[in-house]
C-alpha cells in the first residue's frame, strides 16, 4: 500500500504551461550561476559558463519527458531518465580533474586536482533537478549550501589541515 502511495504522489507529470517551463528553467540558470560565479572568481577550469550548462541541461532532460507525457507513464522511466543523468554528469566533472605530480614535484607520487569542481558540477545537476521538478526552495537552499562549502569552507580548511 505505501508503494502505491509514493508512485501516486509522483505521477502523473502533466505537461507543464510554458510561463511554469520558463520558470523552471531560469530558476535552473540562476541555481548554476550561484556556484559557478564562485568558480569563476576562483578561475577554476568549470567556470560560470559551464555550471550554469549542466544545470540548465538536466533541467532539459528532466522537462522534455514531462512535456512529451512520457513521465506520465512509469516512474521506472523517470527513474531510468534520473540515473543515465546523473551518470553522464560524472564523466563531465571526471573530465575536470587532472593528475600531477605531488607536491614537492616528485612524479613518482600522483596528486589528483579538480575533485572539488568534479563534485561541485555533480551537485549542480542535482540543482537543476529540483528546479525541473518545481523544488526551488530545495535548490536555493542546495545552492547556497554548496557556495557555502566552496567558498566558506575553503578559507576553513587551511587552518584545519596545515
Amino acid at each position: 500500500m505505501q508503494e502505491i502511495a509514493a508512485t501516486s504522489s509522483l505521477l502523473p507529470y502533466p505537461p507543464l504551461s510554458f510561463l511554469e517551463l520558463l520558470f523552471r528553467l531560469a530558476i535552473a540558470l540562476i541555481l548554476g550561476a550561484i556556484v559557478g560565479i564562485e568558480r569563476q572568481i576562483r578561475h577554476k577550469s568549470a567556470g560560470l559558463r559551464t555550471y550554469m550548462l549542466v544545470s540548465l541541461g538536466t533541467a532539459f532532460l528532466v522537462l522534455v519527458p514531462i512535456q512529451a507525457g512520457v513521465a506520465q507513464e512509469s516512474i521506472e522511466a523517470v527513474s531510468r531518465l534520473l540515473q543515465g543523468i546523473i551518470t553522464g554528469v560524472g564523466f563531465i566533472g571526471g573530465g575536470t580533474i587532472l593528475h600531477h605530480g605531488g607536491r614537492n614535484g616528485s612524479k613518482d607520487e600522483v596528486r589528483a586536482q579538480g575533485l572539488t569542481s568534479a563534485a561541485a558540477i555533480w551537485v549542480c545537476s542535482g540543482l537543476g533537478l529540483a528546479a525541473a521538478f518545481g523544488l526551488w526552495q530545495m535548490g536555493l537552499v542546495g545552492a547556497v549550501l554548496t557556495w557555502f562549502i566552496l567558498d566558506i569552507v575553503k578559507r576553513i580548511e587551511p587552518h584545519i589541515d596545515p
